[in-house]
């Protein structure tokens, strides 16, 4: 029996009988196969926040898993199921734009469409492909059943449009924000190759809205109360946090927000 680490990332929660019904699944067609949640807290339909904390965390597990994601507003549509297949990792999922950081990050070997309904649970429910499709599909992968038996080739895979921060000739940098964490701490997507240890030092304002964090910080306890601040957070992203509350809530940031930093 093959043992293979899969990973699973949703956004069913814990109430419902969801999740346990896709382990049930992978276990009854490999039941040697390692289950690990990854987390179930996405908010619903947010493909974009499954997209960001897959990117976060993927390469934090081992060559040859196979990272398991079903946010799927799609639902029962004709949206395709796929498997995304790199050098050192497997990506299941529907094909709605989930995986678009793993295409940026990753050189991708193959992108499959699951079509044989040979390997999926029948009868396949219009609202719960991640028991009848997806689920068994990834247990069939980890114990290595052939692409070719499962499906067909992808060339054209749904991505999203991740946006890139730019250097403006006057040495300000423009961002936006990219993520929300539970705490209210906004992630834009702005980066050390932008934000240079130099410019820091040279003194770095960041502004979103009405808002301006006048110090990029290296750590939490070095801000005052209630102040607004900035740092590189763990994923390598700038960061807007106030301690102990939400920056999010304070500046009224959403995705998509517009982030500016201003150096001297």
């Amino acid at each position: 029996m093959s043992k293979s680490l899969i990973t699973l990332t949703t956004d069913f929660g814990e109430a419902d009988y969801y999740v346990p019904a896709m382990k049930g699944v992978i276990l009854s067609i490999n039941p040697a196969a390692e289950i690990v949640d990854l987390t179930h807290q996405i908010p619903p339909h947010d493909i974009y926040a499954a997209a960001f904390t897959l990117k976060c965390c993927y390469t934090d597990f081992p060559r040859d898993t196979i990272h398991l994601v079903v946010v799927d507003p799609g639902v029962g549509s004709n949206r395709r199921p796929i498997m995304v297949m790199t050098d050192n990792y497997k990506f299941v999922g529907p094909d709605n734009g989930v995986f678009s950081y793993i295409y940026q990050a990753e050189p991708v070997n193959r992108i499959v469409g699951f079509t044989t309904e040979h390997y999926f649970r029948q009868p396949v429910s219009n609202t719960f492909h991640g028991r009848d499709v997806f689920a068994p599909c990834a247990a069939y992968v980890s114990k290595l059943v052939e692409w070719r038996m499962m499906g067909e080739e992808v060339s054209d895979p749904v991505r999203f449009n991740i946006p890139a921060p730019a250097v403006l000739p006057d040495g300000r940098v423009r961002g936006s924000v990219i993520h929300i964490d539970r705490f209210g701490n906004v992630i834009t997507n702005i980066t050390d190759a932008e934000l240079t240890g130099e410019a820091m030092q040279a003194g770095a304002r960041v502004r979103i809205g009405k808002h301006e964090a006048a110090r990029v910080l290296n750590h939490f306890a070095a801000a005052g109360p209630n102040e607004l601040f900035a740092y590189f957070g763990s994923a390598g992203f700038l960061e807007l946090a106030v301690p102990r509350q939400s920056a999010a809530r304070m500046t009224e940031a959403r995705r998509g927000a517009e982030v500016e930093v201003v150096v001297g």
